[in-house]
């Protein structure tokens, strides 16, 4: 019979994200869910201490002090010590928690968290082409050893040639390239059929591992020297994210350095889905999974139900984007 804290790891296998705030490493998260969760698992309530009857050894007195003492057995209920807590120590002494795609130690937002058998579905999805948004933030004018404000400064320079709509152009021409890219890393014609449902259905991507491809790029603040950017892309790392900071300030005849990347989306994991620092305890976990799984076993019945309604949210921005790539190959 499975215990109470059997139980609740039980509940706790699954997938779930957390918001990871600057500053802080991916790991040091990972190690502080992993403790909360082995707390809240220990302190859950034990069974009962098993009892065993044992007949004891005792003497009995007499009244004359040269006649020998009786031996004498007595029934006595008796705690099993071979199963006391004390002596076997909490039920759960590790868990493993995954994580999926990292972030540096100076970026933040959804970071995708795993426990127990949704380990090897979390490395599945490591592998798999999904999306992901991100909001950089950047500033004119300064050119770092390292594209981010953090750095050596290498360089400064003027800024009040740069508007809005040099800025964008400059962001269509790139967007124009990544696009071309992922034309030909996916493999396939982009004026078929098939390309257009691909896109639809959220496949349309590069079928192994590519180099960074970025789907989306907007700006969505533009107050110089500050700018801010909303990115949609595949295989990126953060470290490349700031270079496309720095080639935009290059192509403005300018500089520019990033201070800030921030993960919005991770796959079907959204900022809003996060669990923030406080959060980050058993029970808020708990519902996290339950709510991973409900969602997952809804689309799965829709996707038997009707499978031309199974678009993957995730990737949807690549089907928006099948007319801009379209363009970009004609």
């Amino acid at each position: 019979m499975a215990t109470v804290a059997t139980r609740l790891f039980r509940k706790l296998e699954g997938l779930f994200c957390v918001y990871k705030p600057p500053g802080v490493h991916w790991k040091l998260v990972r190690d502080t869910v992993e403790t909360n969760l082995l707390k809240g698992l220990n302190d859950t309530e034990l069974r009962p201490v098993a009892r065993e009857v044992r007949y004891m050894l005792s003497q009995s007195s007499t009244e004359t002090s040269d006649a020998p003492k009786a031996l004498t057995l007595s029934a006595a209920c008796v705690p099993v010590l071979s199963e006391h807590p004390l002596v076997t120590g909490p039920n759960f002494q590790q868990i493993k928690v995954g994580v999926g795609h990292r972030l540096d130690a100076f970026s933040s937002g959804v970071l995708v968290l795993s426990v127990g058998k949704a380990n090897k579905v979390l490395n599945d999805l490591h592998h798999t082409c999904v999306t992901r948004d991100y909001t950089v933030e950047g500033e004119f004018g300064v050119a770092t050893d390292d594209f981010s404000n953090q750095g050596r400064i290498v360089e400064r320079s003027t800024y009040e040639h740069i508007t809005r709509d040099k800025l964008e152009r400059v962001m269509a021409i790139l967007q124009g390239a990544n696009q071309k890219a992922l034309l030909m890393y996916s493999r396939v014609d982009m004026r078929s059929q098939e390309a257009y449902e691909m896109a639809v259905q959220g496949r349309l991507g590069p079928e192994e591992k590519s180099v960074p491809i970025l789907l989306g790029l907007r700006c969505i603040r533009f107050e110089p020297p500050n700018f801010t950017l909303e990115i949609q892309c595949l295989n990126e790392t953060q470290k490349y994210l700031r270079k496309v900071v720095h080639e935009i300030g290059l192509e403005l005849r300018s500089t520019a350095v990033c201070k800030g990347v921030r993960r919005t989306r991770d796959g079907c994991f959204t900022v809003h889905q996060a669990l923030t620092r406080n959060q980050w305890t058993s029970a808020e976990v708990m519902n996290a999974v339950q709510q991973y799984r409900f969602i997952k076993n809804k689309r799965s019945t829709r996707a038997l139900k009707d499978p031309e309604l199974h678009v993957k949210e995730e990737d949807i921005t690549t089907g928006q984007n099948i007319a801009n790539i379209r363009d970009a190959v004609n």
